[in-house]
């Protein structure tokens, strides 16, 4: 009984940790794009903006969520190998994400705006967190149905 508490605990303050980091965006991180994507963005341009402060906005930011996820998954997996490779795979999709992000920004226009806004989603909010639990779930199922077998 204790230690589901404690887990139950340990994963909720994971969860705020990460509302947190939404939150105080605005505070925390330079993107001047915050502003341009809440309004009607598709009829502007976009807006200016300092590429090495908006670089290190960007990383900062994902790795606070990267870090919140992966304590998440920990907490309810317990399997420091799977957090290893987590965190290669989390470091693999920063790097792709920034070269799309940062590609659309210098070799396109505002009509990649909509690419843009969605590749920046994925770098800014803690979507991957979304996606790997129920797969590391089924995944864990999976293997207890194969070893019973």
């Amino acid at each position: 009984m204790g230690n589901k508490i404690l887990k139950l605990a340990l994963l909720a303050l994971g969860i705020i940790a990460l509302a947190c980091v939404r939150i105080f965006e605005d505070r925390l991180f330079y993107d001047p794009f915050l502003i341009y994507f809440k309004y009607d963005y598709q009829h502007q341009e976009f807006p200016d903006y300092n590429g090495m402060r908006l670089f290190c906005g960007l990383v900062f930011r994902y790795a606070l969520n990267m870090i919140l996820s992966l304590f998440i998954i920990y907490v309810l997996f317990r399997d420091r190998e799977m957090l290893k490779v987590l965190g290669v795979l989390y470091g693999i999709l920063l790097v792709l994400l920034l070269m799309g992000l940062f590609g659309l920004l210098h070799f396109s226009g505002k009509e990649n705006a909509l690419a843009f806004f969605y590749i920046r989603r994925f770098l800014i909010q803690p979507l991957f967190v979304l996606l790997f639990i129920p797969a590391l779930y089924f995944q864990q199922y999976a293997g207890k149905k194969n070893n019973s077998l």
